[in-house]
């Protein structure tokens, strides 16, 4: 082999070394960002089925155990914009870290509370953790991968490991309590944070500079934070104290007016928050709303679900947990199958297809009774309910983070989180008080599953609003020519 030969042969072996170093890397930052998300995603249902166990511990009353799980997500929705944000302009290995040891710190002092209030408060600053570190587990993943199938799979593998966390919430909660103690749903994050933090100092690239000089919009974080807030806190107390009760009604209205004025500032500020040209832009706002839909959808099946196998079919927790493994394992393999069936159908069909396969799965599920067993009332709409939802969501994700800029990444990506969980909060008021409408002492399964149908019949409406993807476009074009 002459000498050119030779330094070609050696330039394609550098080459291959080096795609294959790339795609190690790339491989271990998924993992990395997917096992905070997962983090995020389960504190927000492990502490459901242990609440019996921590008002007896601690000697909380009725009013008070509701905040040790509603302090964590009223804070979480309330500064996912904010948390959206700031891996924009401080970077996302800083913002990345801070979130995670903000989260295990909290989940330390959590974990060894002995009085209601201290527990309450150390289950809000996860809140503001989890709403640091969700929105830079998106923005890892999108500024490692570009555009095209590679981050589409990586989105569906996140997407997959999201709803694993949802779902497995109630078992792992339930699996700790009866075997060690409630303190330990806390507990196990230490360990798993440090892991994380470690890995993340290892593995995320140091942070560029920022054109910004790290200027935060601080007037619009504050408006945003009140607005969703409020707004959340507001739709919380509509499933107690109804939609015309004052404490409402007030928090509906500071919402508004906060959210309202954070709109005008962000036109007139230099470095807004959200800028404005971000929601303007089809795939931001389309793709927002239609994530709201769906997130009024998913987060209240739990809820309900949960409800029914306690009360009705009268589980205790570890077989309720054990009763979300068919909704786990579905919602996983249809998260996986998601980008296949994304290269036959598109991001726009594949979104229409799995939100009426969701809405039969809810039809489905609203025929059960208080005579329905696991088997002929749960397990096949389980299986239905769960495809849908295990496609749908990739494919959403994919649309709002396409064309953005390395720079927005992160205000997309909260914007996205924030209406996910909206969704899910305004959903569930809603329908508690629609299960409730009758004035009787049982829910209206039958009402609420058959809304939850009519909402799924609505994402695939809404889907028609998304632009079609680049690759149809180009076909529709050379067919005109």
């Amino acid at each position: 082999m002459g000498q050119h030969e030779a330094r070609a042969a050696d330039g394609l072996v550098d080459t291959e070394k080096d795609a294959g170093v790339l795609a190690t890397r790339q491989t271990a930052l998924l993992w990395l960002a997917c096992a905070a998300q997962f983090m995020v995603v389960l504190d927000v249902s492990v502490v459901n089925v242990a609440l019996p166990s921590i008002q007896s511990a601690l000697g909380f009353d009725a009013a008070g155990l509701q905040w040790v799980v509603g302090s964590y997500a009223l804070v979480f929705a309330g500064f996912l914009l904010l948390g959206g944000r700031l891996a924009d302009l401080y970077g996302r290995r800083r913002v990345f870290l801070w979130g995670l040891a903000l989260f295990s710190a909290s989940s330390l002092v959590g974990g060894l509370a002995t009085g209601p209030g201290l527990l309450v408060a150390m289950r809000a600053v996860q809140g503001l953790g989890a709403a640091v570190l969700a929105p830079a587990t998106l923005t890892i993943l999108t500024t490692t991968f570009s555009e095209g199938p590679g981050r589409t799979r990586a989105l569906a593998i996140w997407t997959a490991v999201s709803a694993a966390g949802g779902a497995a919430g109630n078992l792992i909660g339930g699996v700790l309590t009866d075997t060690l103690s409630w303190r330990w749903i806390l507990l196990i994050n230490v360990p798993i944070g440090a892991v994380a933090v470690l890995a993340a100092l290892r593995l995320l690239p140091t942070d560029h500079s920022r054109t910004t000089s790290g200027r935060l919009d601080v007037p619009g974080a504050v408006l945003a934070t009140l607005g969703v807030t409020a707004l959340v806190y507001g739709v919380n107390q509509a499933g107690t104290q109804g939609w015309a009760g004052l404490t409402t009604v007030t928090g509906l209205a500071v919402g508004a007016v906060a959210l309202a004025a954070f709109a005008v500032m962000e036109a007139r500020h230099t470095a807004p928050l959200m800028p404005p040209r971000l929601v303007r832009l089809r795939p931001i706002w389309a793709g927002s709303i239609t994530m709201l839909l769906a997130g009024g959808c998913f987060i209240p099946m739990w809820y309900f679900l949960s409800l029914y196998m306690q009360e009705v079919l009268h589980y205790g927790a570890l077989a309720t947990g054990v009763g979300f493994l068919p909704h786990t394992l579905v919602g996983i393999a249809a998260s996986r199958l998601a980008p296949a069936v994304m290269e036959r159908t598109g991001t726009r069909g594949l979104i229409v297809i799995s939100a009426l396969l969701s809405a039969i799965g809810f039809l489905w599920q609203s025929s059960i009774s208080t005579d329905s067993g696991y088997l002929d009332g749960l397990l096949g709409p389980a299986i239905v309910m769960s495809a849908g939802m295990g496609l749908l969501i990739t494919p959403i994700t994919t649309t709002v983070t396409s064309g953005i800029r390395e720079q927005d990444a992160g205000a997309a990506s909260g914007l996205m989180n924030t209406t996910r969980q909206l969704g899910g909060v305004i959903g569930l008021a809603a329908l508690v008080t629609l299960a409730t409408a009758d004035g009787g002492a049982d829910l209206s399964y039958t009402a609420v599953f058959l809304a939850t149908a009519a909402v799924c019949a609505g994402v695939a409406v809404m889907a028609l609003a998304l632009p079609a993807p680049q690759k149809d476009r180009d076909e529709a074009a050379a067919q005109r020519r």
